[in-house]
This record gives C-alpha cells, sequence and structure tokens, in this order.
C-alpha cells in the first residue's frame, strides 16, 4: 500500500532496516508487533476465568441482579422448546472474563455481549469491557472501554476444533449465506433480517489445528445494533458434524452444567435468541453455537473526529486560513513547473505529546477531545507552468502506507498535473505516516494496549491536519502574493492512492470543503485487507514471535478493529454519499481498484463501495455481488474496476502474489487520468478504455503457468 515512483529503492531500503530493528525488538521484549493489541487469550486460562461471571453477578438492563448459589439469576430460566422474546429492556448478560461456550480458547466467540455492561448513557446502553487478565502484557482495557459496542466491520470469530469449509459460503458464493440451509447464519435481532456475508478458516497460520472460524459480513452492518450468530452443519474432514461445547449443549437442550454457572444466568436470553433464530427459520435442535453482539453506534465511532473538527474550523470563521510559512519555493525544480514548495501551517493539537511514542487525545469531563497548544504540519506543493495560462484546480493528495505527503512531489503526481493543470499537495497523515512505523513497534512493546491507541489518537490529529490542509491552500496560499491568479481556490479535490484511498474514505466522510475525490486502490476494513496484503506478511512473522498461538493473532486483529473504526473508512464510509455526518455535505466519490491487487484486495474494495452505497460502473469485465451495475457516462459516484490478466484470487484470507502487483499500474494508465480529470470537473464518470473493455492483460508480467489461481491447504 505504498506510492513508489522514483523513490522506490529508498523506501526499500528503509523498510529493510525498519524490519530488522522490529524483529529485534520482537526478539528482546516477547512484545507486541507493529499494529497489535494485546488482548489474546491462549489455552491457559488464568484462575477464575474458566467461564464463571465476575463478582458472582448478572448484568441487566441498567442494574445488576445477584445470582443465587447456582448462578440462576432471579428473573427465571425462561426456557421453552423454541424459547420465547424478550423485549430489549429486559436482556441480560452476564458479564465473563472467558466464555465457556468455546473452551478451547478464551475470549472466542467474539464479539459477544458478555463482555459488554450497562451504561445508561450510552445509545447502545452497553459499554464494553473486554477481560484484563487474558492481557499478555500491562494489563490495560481503557482503549475499548470508549466504545458501546463492537466493531461494525471485524470479522465474527468462532474456535470449532478440526473444522472445515465444507459448504460454508466463499466470497464467491455470498448468496449461499442467504440460503435457508446456510452453516453459518447472520441475523439482524431486530428486523429477522438474514444478513450477506463469507465464511472461511483463518489461512493465514500455517497451524491447521488452531485456525479460527471467521464469518464477514460483506457491508459494514448498521450501528447501534443487535445481531444474532449461529452455527450448524459445520463438519470435519470426515464430513461428520462436529458436536457443541458442553456449556452450548446445556443451553440448547435445556440440561444442567453444575460447575458453569454462566449457564443458568443465560437462560432467558437464550430463550430470546433461539426463538428469533426460531423464527428466521433455524431451528434450535441443529445449533453447534449461537451468540450475541451489538455494534457500536455512529455516535460513538465518529464523536471524536467530528467534535475536533467542528471546534478547529469554528476558531478560523468561514474564510480564515490555519497561519502559515513558506519555507522554499524552488522555481527551478522541474522544467514543467513553475515551483515546488515546502512549508509548515499551524493546526490545533488535541494530543497531550507530539511525540510518536506518548501522544495520547486529551479529553475534557464530557469525554470529548480537548485541545492545548498548537502543531507545526510540514506541506509539500507542486505548481505546474500550465497555471500560467489558466488557474490551476487544486489537489489534495492522500499518501500511500506508511508514507509521506511529500510523495505528491512523485513522478505520477508530477504527469498527472502537469497534462490537467492541478496544483497538487500533500502532508503526513500522522498515525500512519512513515516517523509513526518504528515508533509505534516501540511504543506497544513498552507500555501495552495504552502504546496502540497511540496509533489511533495520533490519526484522530492526522485527519484534522487532512481537513485544515485544504483550508490552508485555498483560503491561504492561494491568495498569497506569490501564487495568487495561480491557483484557483474555488476547485478543490481530494486524490488519495492505496493507504490515502483507504483513510480518502474519512477524509470524504468528514470534509466539508471538498465535494468529489479519488479513493485509488482502496478498500475496507483494515481487518480484512491486512490477511491478504504482502505488506503485512513481515508483520505477521513478528506476531508469531509475539503470539505464537494462531488463535491470539485473530483475536488481536479483530480487537484492534474496533479501535481503526474511529479513524478507517469503516466507520464512515457509508456517510459519504448519502445520509451524511452531521453538519457535513453530501460528497461525490469515484473507486477505482486493480483486480489481483497484491497489497489491497478487491474484496476491500466491494465492502467499501457497498458500504457507501455506490454503484459499479460497466468496464467490460465482471459483475460484483451486491452493486449494481450503471452504464457509461454516470453522473455521481462508483467504484471502477480495472483488470491485469492476473489468476483468481485466493479463495482463503492469503495475499495474491501471482505474476506482477498491479497496485500501482492502474493510476499510470492513461485511461484511469482520463477518467479522474473527467469526474474531478464534471461530477461525471466516463469509461475511456477502448471499446469500454478496462482490460490490459499484456501488463500482467505472469510467467508460464502462473495463472494458476493458487490452492488454500
Amino acid at each position: 500500500m505504498v506510492e513508489m515512483d522514483e523513490t522506490d529503492e529508498t523506501v526499500k531500503s528503509v523498510k529493510s532496516v525498519k524490519t530488522a530493528k522490529m524483529a529485534d525488538w520482537a526478539r528482546r521484549s516477547v512484545a507486541l508487533s507493529t499494529l497489535l493489541v494485546p488482548l489474546a487469550c491462549g489455552d491457559d486460562i488464568p484462575s477464575g476465568q474458566d467461564g464463571s461471571t465476575t463478582a458472582g453477578s448478572t448484568s441487566t438492563g441498567g442494574t445488576t441482579s445477584v445470582a443465587d448459589d447456582t448462578g440462576t439469576s432471579d428473573s427465571g430460566s425462561g426456557s421453552s422448546d423454541d424459547g420465547s422474546p424478550l423485549d430489549p429492556e429486559d436482556l441480560e448478560w452476564p458479564l465473563l472474563e472467558c466464555d465457556s461456550l468455546v473452551p478451547e480458547y478464551c475470549a472466542f466467540p467474539f464479539p459477544s455481549n458478555v463482555y459488554t455492561a450497562p451504561d445508561a448513557a450510552a445509545i447502545t446502553g452497553r459499554q464494553v469491557h473486554l477481560p484484563i487478565a487474558p492481557f499478555v502484557t500491562t494489563p490495560d482495557a481503557e482503549p475499548w472501554s470508549f466504545s458501546d459496542g463492537f466493531s461494525s466491520s471485524a470479522a465474527i470469530m468462532a474456535y470449532m476444533p478440526g473444522a472445515t469449509v465444507e459448504g460454508l459460503a466463499g466470497h464467491d458464493d455470498i448468496d449461499a449465506s442467504l440460503a435457508e440451509s446456510s452453516p453459518t447464519v447472520l441475523l439482524d435481532a431486530e428486523t429477522g433480517e438474514r444478513i450477506p456475508h463469507f465464511a472461511e478458516l483463518d489461512f493465514s497460520s500455517n497451524d491447521p489445528d488452531r485456525r479460527a472460524l471467521l464469518i464477514r459480513p460483506v457491508e459494514r452492518l448498521p450501528a447501534a445494533r443487535r445481531y444474532i450468530v449461529a452455527l450448524r452443519g459445520v463438519v470435519d474432514g470426515s464430513g461428520a458434524a462436529l458436536p457443541a461445547s458442553p456449556a452450548f449443549a446445556a443451553l440448547r437442550d435445556g440440561t444442567a452444567l453444575p460447575d458453569d454457572p454462566s449457564v443458568d444466568a443465560r437462560r432467558e436470553l437464550y430463550g430470546d435468541i433461539f426463538y428469533r433464530l426460531n423464527q428466521a427459520g433455524v431451528a434450535r435442535s441443529e445449533l453447534q453455537l449461537a451468540w450475541d453482539f451489538h455494534t457500536a453506534s455512529d455516535e460513538n465511532t465518529t464523536g471524536w473526529l467530528l467534535h475536533m473538527r467542528d471546534e478547529a474550523f469554528a476558531a478560523l470563521g468561514p474564510d480564515g486560513s490555519p497561519p502559515y510559512t513558506i519555507d522554499l519555493a524552488d522555481p527551478d525544480w522541474n522544467e514543467d513547473f513553475l515551483y515546488r514548495i515546502e512549508g509548515t501551517f499551524e493546526v490545533p493539537m488535541y494530543l497531550d505529546s507530539p511525540s510518536v511514542v506518548v501522544g495520547r487525545l486529551m479529553r475534557g469531563d464530557d469525554g470529548m477531545p480537548v485541545a492545548s497548544g498548537t502543531l507545526d504540519v510540514p506541506f509539500w506543493m507542486i505548481v505546474p507552468n500550465t497555471a500560467e495560462m489558466a488557474p490551476a484546480g487544486i489537489v489534495q493528495h492522500g499518501h500511500g502506507l506508511l508514507g509521506r505527503g511529500s510523495q505528491a512531489t512523485g513522478g505520477h503526481f508530477r504527469e498527472f498535473a502537469s497534462t490537467y493543470n492541478y496544483a497538487i499537495f500533500g502532508i503526513d497523515w500522522i498515525g500512519m505516516a512513515e516517523e509513526d512505523y518504528l515508533a509505534i513497534a516501540a511504543t506497544i512493546s513498552t507500555t501495552g494496549s495504552t502504546g496502540l491507541a497511540v496509533m489511533t489518537d495520533r490519526m484522530h490529529q492526522g485527519a484534522l491536519n487532512q481537513l485544515l490542509a485544504m483550508r490552508m491552500v485555498w483560503a491561504g496560499l492561494a491568495e498569497d502574493p506569490m501564487l495568487a491568479g495561480l491557483v484557483d481556490p474555488d476547485q478543490r479535490y481530494w486524490y488519495g492512492i492505496s493507504q490515502g484511498g483507504i483513510l480518502g474514505g474519512v477524509y470524504m466522510a468528514t470534509t466539508t470543503e471538498v465535494e468529489r475525490g479519488v479513493l485509488d486502490v482502496l478498500g475496507q476494513p483494515y481487518n480484512l485487507l491486512l490477511t491478504r496484503s504482502v505488506d503485512f506478511d513481515p508483520f505477521f512473522d513478528l506476531m508469531r514471535v509475539a503470539y505464537p498461538d494462531p488463535l491470539d493473532v485473530a483475536q488481536v486483529l479483530a480487537s484492534l478493529q474496533m479501535l481503526w473504526d474511529r479513524v478507517e473508512p469503516a466507520g464512515y464510509s457509508h456517510r459519504i454519499v448519502d445520509d451524511p455526518l452531521p453538519n457535513t455535505p453530501r460528497h461525490q466519490v469515484l473507486m477505482t481498484a486493480a483486480i489481483g491487487d497484491h497489497q489491497v484486495t478487491t474484496l476491500g474494495a466491494h465492502h467499501m463501495a457497498r458500504s457507501a452505497g455506490v454503484p459499479h460502473l460497466d468496464t467490460g469485465i465482471r459483475e460484483i455481488w451486491g452493486l449494481p451495475t450503471v452504464a457509461d457516462p454516470h453522473p455521481g459516484s462508483a467504484l471502477v474496476e480495472y483488470d491485469f490478466g492476473l489468476p483468481a484470487d485466493p479463495a482463503c484470507n492469503r495475499p495474491q502474489s501471482a505474476c506482477g502487483d498491479p497496485h500501482g499500474k492502474l493510476r499510470r494508465l492513461d485511461s484511469a487520468r482520463m477518467q479522474i480529470d473527467h469526474f474531478l470537473q464534471s461530477g461525471e464518470i466516463t469509461n475511456f478504455c477502448a471499446g469500454g473493455v478496462c482490460s490490459y492483460p499484456e501488463l500482467s508480467e505472469c510467467a508460464p503457468g502462473e495463472t494458476t489461481p493458487a490452492v488454500c491447504e
């Protein structure tokens, strides 16, 4: 997910040094890998985590009911042949440290409402309480305790020893997940609607005996809703159905399990779960496992960033520019450009420190971020010679994975700027910029989960910096005596590639000043993207040092998604085009994807497009499940796919690695560049490929026989 122009070798060299240092940290401290959270629950369950309730109580709709000696709630068992429905206000869950429904692995199934407690102030009525004792480093569940529910986009996970994917709906057969006979069922508890998804075993591990079963919704789940998950007919290698765990069998069959008080504490709850499943055609007697969870509210997920944005812009007024300084204006940098400009601008700092190691968001009594002091943010800008003939449009560049804003001056962007008359600028997206690479690993290694929150807190500041950067350019630089008349302040666009296409989803959902944006080789959520990206391979090597159990790795990534949702498009993309966020206009986005991408799987692009509610522009290649196909030209937003002749992606969660990586090829096509310029200028998406077919097999770089799809085994 890195933009590679003439800086390829420099980036590769820097990455090799970084990887070596990170490996050394992992060996010395058996610490967390880059981009990890320390919430892994291994086979050894600490004392007091055998599935029992915390402090002998069950949580119940804002109150606490004391359990008797058998663990049965005073509200009664509520069991029947098919169960019985409960009013949402009467639902209760025990607060557990580990869930005995999956005795082989603490904290599975996940996400689950048994890791929440009542919170009358929360929109969902719940507050996340992830277990502390299973942490492998400094116990600290604080980053998750701000959440009023679980991620709307992370994988839903269970573990069934010996499970196979026989009969499960794959990502190439999503309709099968909605069939009456589907072994995996994801149900909206309120409407009874089945949710489309695909299921897979976690093949990011080479240990066939410790593979999580992953259920992946194919678009973002609606916020602040309760969901029920059910498994039935999951079979082993011989085709035999796997048995239910003793705890779940006791719930399903109404039998006693005296050594596990969490069973009796959940009987009434499971009466509701079984009833709702039965109403959806899922028989109680068939079940191998079932549970429920709530998704976080939009207000909880987006509230911090929106508060920061609104406060910072209110201080500037409708046309005010952040203070800026031009440190360099080089007129001789390139024969096609008037200037290459470097400088800084000033933004309010919501972090308690600018340090990449310890900086956290400061919060007031209301829980919202509080500014204290200012931060100087570097920027880079190029202005083409064509601006002397007509004022250049302003394009804000979003850089690649752990990159820099200076990538706006790279080869592709120089060509685009000079060909189509755009002044292009960029800044670092701190939290996911080059300077954060080593610091994230070092911080997490020494401070546990709080260190992880440094990254996601800094990403909030990084997103605010991006929003303010556009204001600085159109209201400040465009009026500067050096650039006055050369830059058109009314033409304002976003163009992000890779990580900039991903995080560009946050930008386009929250910007109040840019109507149109290009999200190139994009995707969401990170929980889906990482295991399918070659960029993450070295990180997995480090993770396996810190977390030898593959189930720990799956748990780490799912827990991390809860924090990422606040700063990645999974928490925002559904508000880009329609139903915009408060005080925010609607936007138009051109999403472009390369089939066979080694770094950002097109499954992520499909997830983002479905979540955003945009159609698929016909490029003569294929249909995409759940996306209506529209013809050229199309006014508004759409996803556009380009093909480069690669084999089908692996059926499991491993990266495509065959042939040449098309990740950076798409944006260098004349047809793609023409499409981008036309969209930015007109808001219309047009197919400029020859004959309307966007297929370029001559660029595949496939060796003989390399077009055979990879086998997962």
